[in-house]
């Protein structure tokens, strides 16, 4: 059996009774970041292998994992945080598994994506989650416009070195939206701003960046 195991975004406190019983039972844990897992671990006295699997080992660590399931393993698998396969690894593996009709359950938990959408105040009932935009100004405009027409609520992801690009881009491309900036979710400087996107990049003139931010973006409402 293949599990994907969802993790606290930060608060280790909110790893669901489901989940420990999972890790503590399957014979590996694949983990995007061992050193992180071993912390969550190591807090509620869980010892079992780890095995590193993430973006940049997927295509090595797949057929791997692959080989331990079909021999009769049982795997979990874990992100940093969160939930996998979200922006993070895990749909290979997936694939890989039902490929071979390796049965694969999901134990769900935390996410930023659903956290930041409730706490934004803005419409909840429909939503398009897009993910990491790309890197380069030209690229993430087009990102950002292939939904500006959309009249459901838009949730990105981004890192402290491009949130104030990012913010200025969705600017340029959707006008003076109403917004919210979700950082540090669950931990003790948990952070939300709400405004226009113009308030927005003024807050955060006055912010150090740390972290990654989830950004939620009210739709068109023309």
């Amino acid at each position: 059996m293949l599990y994907m195991v969802a993790t606290p975004i930060g608060n280790l406190g909110d790893i669901t009774l489901r989940a420990l019983e999972v890790l503590r039972s399957v014979d590996l844990i694949a983990s995007e970041d061992t050193r992180k897992t071993s912390i969550l671990l190591l807090h509620y006295d869980i010892h079992k292998p780890q095995k590193s699997y993430h973006a940049f080992n997927e295509k090595k660590a797949v057929p791997f994992l692959i080989e331990q399931l079909l021999a009769g393993k049982s795997i979990a698998v874990v992100t940093s945080a969160g939930t996998p396969a979200i922006s993070d690894p895990g749909f290979s593996l997936v694939h890989a598994a039902l490929e071979n009709d390796i049965a694969v359950t999901a134990i769900p938990g935390p996410s930023a994506v659903v956290m930041a959408l409730i706490l934004s105040g803005l419409p909840a009932h429909s939503f398009t989650y897009k993910g990491f935009p790309p890197r380069k100004s030209g690229a993430r405009q087009r990102f950002i416009n292939e939904d500006a027409a959309s009249v459901h609520t838009l949730i990105f992801y981004e890192s402290p070195y491009r949130i104030q690009a990012f913010l200025k881009d969705a600017l340029a491309v959707l006008g003076d939206r109403q917004a919210a900036i979700a950082n540090d979710l669950t931990k003790k400087f948990e952070t939300v701003f709400r405004g226009s996107l113009t308030e927005l990049i003024e807050i955060m003139d006055g912010e150090t960046p740390r972290g990654e931010y989830t950004v939620v973006i009210e739709g068109n409402r023309s």
